[in-house]
């Protein structure tokens, strides 16, 4: 009985250790993502790295690196799936390469407002779009708004569809960018985002479409800034599934609760973002507001018909975003 009793005590023990070790297992994960270190995005991840640092007692550090210095957001998503990289930001718009019901939130006009994209991404909507790539090895852990994108040119102000008609604008290596941009009759030019001010400058391109924040680096070679305001496409922060299944539940609570508050602040950080920006530009820039924006939804209902009836999954997505308040 002793002997029994003994046993008991030893395997309690261990069962215990390995509880305990499981729990406290310490994790260093790396962060890439393409932006430079003083935009929004970077200090707002930076900050949320040392809230979980904090919060952990330093069983999660994270390591952030800027810049594109791992490669393009695509080559980033690749190294999550080779077991190369923990995490990384990219555009939902990437993630449409690998799962395309990511498509949704890239869909020209989805999204009403500003309030309604928070709504989506903040509710159960936003949390089934984080799970559709786990199969493929990586999960959405939180998102961070990345403005209202518009387009801008370097000689020709866009008002209405046909402005754009042919005009070379760069797009996001996205088959819903390349759409939306041959529905407005413009001509999509795929190119990396580091390309875009010599190809504006040198006439390889007339323009490009994105956030105001753009013209930090482009408004040397930009004259119209056009208010469409096509597309609200979030940033989403993608964490590898085995690194995630992995942590104890205490740990992910953590990655969860101090995720959801960056996101609460950062609302406010990007609109002092976009305006630190609309100064620092001046009037280098023509902003265009007289803007025909129901010529422009209008142009582009053949995208909704067509995922409509070839792409059920993608519209299953707009159908509830659309119905969301």
């Amino acid at each position: 009985m002793k002997k029994i009793l003994s046993l008991l005590v030893i395997v309690a023990v261990m069962l215990f250790a390995i509880s305990a070790s499981a729990a406290d297992k310490d994790f260093f994960l790396t962060l890439a993502h393409n932006l430079a270190e003083d935009h929004a995005v970077h200090i707002a991840m930076t900050e949320w790295a040392d809230a979980v640092n904090n919060a952990s007692n330093g069983s999660i550090t994270i390591n952030i690196i800027p810049n594109g210095q791992l490669g393009s957001e695509a080559d980033c998503v690749s190294q999550i799936q080779a077991g190369q990289l923990e995490m990384t930001k990219v555009s939902a718009g990437t993630l449409a390469n690998f799962v395309s019901a990511w498509n949704c939130v890239s869909v020209p006009y989805v999204f009403r407002n500003k309030d309604h994209l928070y709504n989506v991404m903040n509710g159960e909507i936003g949390k089934d779009l984080y799970n559709l790539t786990n199969k493929d090895g990586f999960i959405g852990l939180a998102w961070l708004e990345s403005g209202t994108r518009c387009f801008y040119t370097a000689n020709t102000p866009v008002r209405a569809p046909g402005d754009l008609k042919g005009l070379k604008i760069r797009t996001m290596d996205s088959q819903m960018a390349i759409d939306m941009m041959n529905a407005f009759g413009g001509s999509a030019t795929v190119m990396g985002y580091s390309d875009i001010y010599t190809g504006m400058q040198q006439g390889v391109i007339d323009g490009a479409e994105n956030n105001i924040t753009a013209l930090r680096d482009h408004a040397d070679v930009t004259k119209y800034y056009c208010y469409d305001e096509h597309t609200m496409i979030p940033d989403v922060i993608v964490i590898s599934t085995k690194i995630w299944d992995e942590m104890s539940d205490e740990q992910k609570k953590i990655m969860n609760e101090t995720a959801a508050a960056m996101v609460t602040s950062y609302r406010e950080l990007w609109a002092k973002f976009e305006d630190e920006v609309k100064s620092q530009v001046g009037d280098k820039v023509q902003y265009v507001t007289d803007v025909d924006k129901p010529a422009f939804q209008q142009a582009v209902q053949p995208l909704y018909d067509s995922l409509k009836t070839g792409d059920a999954a993608t519209y299953s997505f707009v159908e509830r975003i659309q119905a969301a308040n």
